[in-house]
């Protein structure tokens, strides 16, 4: 299993010999409005992607499909359908098939609970986007395993927070690799709706077999929690060895 990180969220797996790119904001840097009543109101994406232009569309053209845990402009934006062939098989929760299809996607197949797509197991598990009346505007979002015959399963656990749905998941699907979306996103008002450094200290101790990977840090201006913050964190917890905290386009493999 092969995962190219390249910002954010935003990932190409390779797994079974198939291409899934997760999550794609594929926009140049500066060229969204920043998240309203965040601390600060830089206009995101923060960083550049760490591909050229030439390499962003080789990377395109390697892809077999897409997975898209939740349809916020940080995971799905415009950039992303206007480059994304259409033709492209986007696998998703059941709650944005409508949009995929108006958004000119032709191949929508949405995860009820399993899928098998290519020679690929996919199971949809929960997730909790904050906690809380802003929790439930978050609106619904999804983490997904993709298992394969003889590869490591992967739990792409989404944009939630530490709650027990994601240690139910834990338990029932046993992962070698968990990404979790960390970043700490947060408003001027209420708690993070993404995990914090407590919450990425929880799934390391509750799988202690699993390969945690941390992402969704440094690019988008509500995000708070920072990589070296993180990895201080860890360091502190002696969990440093079980995460791994990926530089934008580095290359990890299973």
């Amino acid at each position: 299993m092969r995962i190219h990180f390249l910002r954010h969220a935003t990932l190409l797996l390779t797994l079974n010999g198939k291409h899934i790119l997760v999550d794609p904001m594929l926009s140049k840097a500066g060229a969204m409005d920043p998240v309203p009543n965040a601390a600060s109101q830089q206009r995101i994406p923060m960083v550049e992607l760490p591909l050229s232009e030439s390499e962003l569309h080789e990377l395109i053209g390697q892809v077999d499909g897409v997975l898209v845990t939740h349809t916020h402009r940080d995971h799905w934006d415009a950039r992303a359908i206007e480059l994304l062939p259409k033709t492209l098989p986007i696998l998703c929760q059941p709650e944005d098939e409508a949009v995929m299809k108006q958004a000119g996607f032709t191949e929508v197949l949405p995860i009820v609970q399993r899928r098998e797509w290519n020679g690929l197991h996919i199971a949809r598990t929960a997730g909790q986007h904050g906690t809380g009346e802003l929790g439930k505007k978050m609106g619904p979002v999804s983490g997904f395993v993709v298992q394969a015959e003889g590869e490591p399963s992967v739990y792409i656990a989404g944009d939630t927070i530490w709650y027990d749905g994601v240690q139910q998941a834990l338990q029932t699907f046993s992962p070698e690799v968990v990404i979790v979306n960390a970043g700490a996103a947060t408003y001027l008002v209420g708690d993070p709706i993404t995990m914090d450094a407590d919450d990425v200290c929880a799934v390391a101790r509750e799988l202690p077999a699993a390969q945690v990977v941390a992402v969704h840090m440094e690019v988008v201006n509500h995000c708070v929690l920072t990589r070296p913050l993180l990895r201080e964190r860890l360091e502190s917890e002696g969990l440093l060895s079980r995460v791994l905290i990926p530089s934008d386009g580095d290359v990890l493999t299973f």
